[in-house]
């Protein structure tokens, strides 16, 4: 009985050596997840608010992103800012930074930072008149983190 509890104790441990490789939660994944979910959500705000379409491709958007405590490593989940530059047709460079809450299974919450390069806040005003919910304000997303 003794040795098959050690048995079991030594393949638990292997087990949970094997999980502590690391993290597929890196900048880069972030990166090129976020980058191309920001770019369909301008494009759809655009059209929500009344203003001439813009193909989602023709909007540019550049990700760079970094854990927001640097002391908890440069990969994981947890707190992660990233900053987004983006221009449309009319190459105006435009930059945003997002607090993101990023959970181990590779999705995450992006809130931009204040009242940001005139994103406005949670909703905003169609050129109706409407007031609709700010599509760039907080979004979600995932990614592939096997």
């Amino acid at each position: 009985m003794q040795e098959r509890s050690c048995d079991l104790v030594a393949a638990l441990t292997a087990i949970l050596v094997a999980g502590c490789g690391p993290s597929p939660i890196a900048s880069s994944r972030i990166e090129k997840a976020i980058a191309p979910t920001f770019a369909n959500l301008v494009q759809l705000q655009i059209s929500r608010i009344g203003l001439s379409p813009v193909a989602a491709r023709d909007i540019k958007v550049v990700a760079s992103c970094r854990k927001a405590v640097p002391e908890t490593g440069a990969t994981g989940a947890g707190e992660w800012i990233c900053v987004l530059d983006w221009y449309g047709p009319n190459r105006k460079v435009l930059r945003d930074t997002y607090d993101l809450v990023v959970d181990a299974d590779g999705c995450y919450t992006a809130t931009v930072e204040g009242a940001e390069a005139g994103l406005g806040g949670p909703t905003i005003v169609t050129q109706g008149g409407a007031t609709v919910r700010n599509l760039l304000y907080a979004f979600d997303g995932c990614f592939d983190t096997t």
